[in-house]
């Protein structure tokens, strides 16, 4: 068997990760999980055992009800001042730099084991911009994936932006001339690269462009939208004194529809501020819920019923009409959530990645005209409102949907041997 480089191709992901390796020339993707080449992007801090679980085991421990602290979504933290501030768990006082690290160390961890072989250094994924809006935040991101790495054991890490990778797998696809366009819609952000197949030379990478909006921010826009206002989202409350009224506060809120944020929730303070709320709720039926999601620590669980309901309204073959589940809450609990009605919900959101994209043409100063094909990867490219906008900006364009999942670590993996090596 051909030789094992030493440097391993992480693609870590907002809502999975992924990790690789290359033998010549050929892509091979490391199980993660038993059968499995992708590991959901989250961590489960058991408090009953002392111990992390990782994965789709940290999820079925968070369903199963043990007793613990689980985290996801923990990628669209990098670069702000949450990253560096401690909670306790376990009994310890731990920070999200050292969260982080536990997991690409556990990856790393799984692929020595699956392979037998040492991994010293990392090639691993990035956006093209963690923070598309604040470029000190996107230049400390980077170096807070950097420490994360280097805690989790690699002696050394380089990046490579995650399109461009999806690129570089998906060159075979293309005939030579033609021009392809990645659309990598992920649950963090959306990443574009405009590159040219050139035939035996590989490919020419013309131009990249990112935009901080992901599947993570399509959920907390339905949950927004269509789930929060049962749970007392822009109802009244009423003053302690006088009949005057005043709405209910937005930020916790936007906080429990919003994945990373959830078990920041679960505060003395927060949840006695909510009861207040209920105390003097107009609707108090409504604030109630918001009291038992709190006091239950249900906050992930409504997260789940409302991806869920995202995936289902996106199934063109459904036969039911796609509806949130929220029994979790209240038995018999539904929010309906037909297709047209999510598109509806999601259709700015929709609009402004394909702007950005449109952006990037401009930027390489292509026509959107000359793209001759769109490369869909990543989870969230697989939504009708992102298609549907994007065939309207690139008309002439044909589509091409690969491994949504994988193609960016095999990108990396191809990468991974010459990552280290002296331009």
């Amino acid at each position: 068997m051909a030789a094992i480089s030493s440097t391993l191709a992480v693609d870590f992901g907002t809502s999975n990760s992924a990790a690789g390796f290359s033998v010549d020339g050929v892509p091979r993707l490391i199980a993660v999980e038993q059968g499995e080449h992708t590991l959901p992007t989250a961590l489960f801090f058991d408090n009953e055992e002392k111990r992390v679980i990782y994965g789709r085991a940290a999820q079925d421990a968070l369903i199963s009800g043990d007793e613990g602290r689980y985290m996801r979504a923990l990628k669209s933290l990098l670069g702000t001042a949450l990253m560096r501030e401690s909670r306790m768990l376990m009994g310890k006082r731990m920070d999200f730099i050292a969260i982080v690290a536990r997991f690409l160390a556990e990856i790393k961890l799984r692929a020595e084991a699956e392979t037998g072989q040492k991994f010293t250094r990392a090639l691993s994924g990035r956006p093209v911009m963690f923070h598309s809006a604040d470029e000190t935040r996107n230049a400390q991101a980077l170096v807070d994936l950097t420490e994360c790495y280097h805690m989790a054991g690699f002696s050394d890490v380089r990046f490579m932006p995650e399109p461009e990778a999806a690129a570089l797998a998906n060159r075979d696809v293309l005939e030579p001339g033609d021009l392809g366009l990645i659309v990598d819609i992920g649950g963090g952000t959306s990443d574009f690269t405009l590159f040219r197949q050139q035939g035996d030379a590989g490919i020419h990478i013309l131009a990249s462009k990112g935009l901080r909006v992901g599947g993570t921010d399509f959920d907390r826009e339905l949950s927004l939208h269509h789930v929060m206002p049962h749970l007392g989202m822009g109802s009244e409350i009423r003053h302690v004194f006088g009949s005057e009224t005043h709405p209910a506060p937005h930020a916790v809120f936007t906080d429990l529809a919003t994945w990373q944020k959830i078990p920041f929730l679960y505060t003395r303070e927060q949840r006695r501020a909510v009861d207040d709320l209920a105390k003097y709720a107009v609707e108090s039926a409504l604030l109630n819920r918001l009291v038992k999601v709190l006091e239950d620590e249900l906050g992930h669980d409504i997260a789940f019923a409302v991806e869920a309901g995202k995936i289902a309204a996106n199934d063109p073959d459904a036969t039911a009409l796609p509806e949130i589940k929220l029994d979790i809450l209240e038995r018999g609990l539904r929010v309906p959530l037909p297709a047209a009605m999510m598109a509806a919900t999601l259709a700015q959101m929709a609009q402004g990645i394909a702007d950005t994209a449109i952006k990037l043409t401009s930027q390489a100063d292509i026509a959107p005209d000359a793209v001759t094909k769109l490369v869909f990867v990543g989870g969230s490219s697989l939504m009708g409102v992102i298609d549907a906008a994007m065939r309207r900006a690139f008309p002439k364009a044909a589509v091409h949907r690969g491994a949504a999942l994988t193609a960016i670590i095999d990108g990396l993996a191809l990468a991974a041997p010459h990552a280290f090596l002296p331009d």
